[in-house]
């Protein structure tokens, strides 16, 4: 109730209006109810079948009304040892893959089944960054603008509290936060700060559309926002994100790059959690929306580590295989988690908790009340010191 109260003092302090809890609602809300294929009649799907039937040919209607037969070409099959001699002339078998030394193939024991993949995923992965270099934020996307970066980081964390109320997918958030930041680097200069919050609703309502199956209606958006802003006007900055992101909003998400990186670290539920906490810790920062997201992901999964492995090092916690998947080596991850440490020490002290408050719950293992999260490898990490780590 505290951290509530102290959050919604934030937001009045900085014009936006604070959340009502959602009422619960006495039954489940149909979706797509009226949408579907009728059933055929059992005398439709017999002349179905019939149409499927090839005999000596198709019949055919004439103009007259009278049916004639049509000859169906027949098909010459080669013999089975001159289709494969015919396969090998035409195709070639790719190579298999090289891996360098020490790296594993953490795709190898999914090849059996079907439904994950395997074969593709490097592709998907190799797509998803040339994506996400077409797909970025700029340093200082807020310069010039009457939205500075505390009302940035204020909006977001009311948004994470009216997404933990609506019980919405992770990536929902995520895509929330890039469609106001995409939005804000465009249109900043027009936006006051009384439309910021609308602003932060639409985008939310714009993401559930395409990542949840059953997205809140728009009335729950305005009851969330104490009726501050109408659905007409909700449509109608929908409707201007949508053009002003030229409907591309589909930038690839950390948590993507971080299941990755975590499949080949081979980490455990523990670490994984920590790192999704600071992951989205990290959402908050206004200096922090101009990083890729795989850098990100990277960086909190390399601080998770080093925090929980301890008898690790800066120079052994990220091994050769995860090097190789997430692109990034310990170096060039440095200075991003030197910052993350930062964000940490500070945020428990700050006035914005709803990121921390989440995962206080056992859902999230309690990692928000981790100690190791405010211990010597983090205080050292977050004034650069090196030696010992």
């Amino acid at each position: 109730m505290a951290s509530t109260r102290a959050a919604s003092s934030g937001i009045r302090e900085n014009g936006l209006i604070p959340s009502k809890r959602i009422p619960t609602r006495a039954a489940s809300r149909s979706a797509l109810g009226d949408i579907g294929n009728k059933n055929l009649s059992l005398a439709a799907m017999a002349k179905q079948q019939d149409a499927k039937k090839i005999g000596s040919g198709l019949p055919v209607l004439s103009k007259a009304g009278n049916t004639r037969q049509v000859k169906i070409p027949k098909i010459e099959i080669m013999d089975t040892e001159e289709s494969v001699n015919a396969m090998d002339d035409t195709v070639e078998m790719e190579p298999e893959s090289v891996f360098p030394e020490g790296v594993n193939d953490i795709d190898e024991q999914d090849r059996e089944n079907p439904q994950l993949c395997a074969e593709y995923a490097p592709a998907v992965y190799a797509y998803l960054r040339t994506v996400e270099e077409g797909l970025v934020i700029k340093r200082d996307f807020l310069k010039g603008c009457s939205v500075n970066g505390k009302m940035r980081g204020v909006l977001v964390d009311w948004l994470v509290e009216v997404h933990t109320q609506f019980k919405l997918l992770q990536e929902t958030l995520y895509s929330t936060v890039y469609i106001i930041d995409k939005f804000l680097q465009v249109e900043g200069l027009t936006i006051r700060r009384n439309t910021l919050q609308l602003v932060g609703v639409s985008a939310m309502f714009l993401a559930s559309k395409v990542e949840e199956m059953y997205a809140p209606e728009i009335n729950d958006f305005v009851y969330i926002t104490d009726n501050a802003y109408s659905a007409d006007e909700i449509r109608q900055m929908e409707l201007k994100l949508l053009n002003t992101l030229n409907f591309n909003f589909s930038r690839p998400l950390p948590l993507h790059f971080l299941r990755r990186n975590s499949k080949a670290g081979d980490v455990d539920v523990l670490q994984h959690t920590v790192a999704k906490y600071l992951v989205e810790v990290s959402l908050l920062e206004y200096d922090f929306a101009h990083y890729p997201p795989s850098l990100i992901a990277s960086a909190a999964l390399f601080l998770s580590l080093r925090i929980l492995e301890h008898n690790s090092t800066l120079a052994t916690v990220w091994t050769a295989t995860l090097q190789h998947y997430s692109t990034y080596n310990t170096k060039e991850l440095l200075p991003l988690v030197c910052k993350l440490s930062q964000v940490i020490l500070k945020g428990k002290e700050g006035k914005l908790q709803a990121v921390h408050t989440k995962y206080m719950s056992k859902k999230f293992m309690k990692v928000g009340e981790l100690a190791d999260l405010r211990g010597d490898v983090v205080s050292k990490l977050a004034k650069k010191e090196f030696d010992g780590l």
